[in-house]
């Protein structure tokens, strides 16, 4: 093999595992800031990773809102229908945030208590992706239901 045949042979390997070793990278990178969306029964089934940071979806079940006094510290239950999860944030709300309302956080579990950085409220159709949108119409119809029962006397 002449010189410039290896030098060129070299060249091309020397990018080749430059390009490897990028794209290797962006997807650990991209790993890492993967966010999935459960809900109360997947979260309470034991199918979220330890320590992981997700999101959480579900309705803000009636009645459950406790805003501390004394600073921006809120606590509230989520419901998707099946089971129920306490949530704490601290920080501004969204001004859609309600009871009975759709809303979508994101943080991590510590111990029984999910622990938001954010939340969100639902604002439109429009604008929600579909496997959330999914998610939200099938509590809805949960609560929903469970709602218009009679209670037995």
């Amino acid at each position: 093999m002449n010189p410039t045949r290896k030098r060129r042979l070299v060249v091309i390997s020397l990018i080749l595992v430059a390009v490897v070793v990028a794209a290797a990278l962006t997807v650990l990178a991209l790993q890492q800031n993967i966010t999935y969306l459960y809900t109360p029964v997947e979260v309470q089934a034991g199918k979220v990773p330890a320590d992981a940071r997700f999101r959480l979806g579900g309705m803000v079940k009636a009645g459950s809102i406790q805003r501390a006094g004394d600073s921006l510290k809120t606590g509230f239950v989520v419901t998707d229908g099946d089971a129920e999860l306490d949530v704490e944030y601290t920080g501004i709300l969204p001004d859609l945030f309600r009871e009975k309302q759709s809303v979508v956080t994101t943080g991590r579990m510590d111990g029984k208590r999910f622990v938001a950085t954010e939340v969100l409220a639902k604002h439109d159709e429009n604008y929600v992706p579909r496997d959330v949108a999914e998610a939200m119409a099938k509590a809805h119809k949960k609560h929903e239901v469970s709602e218009s029962k009679p209670a037995a006397q």
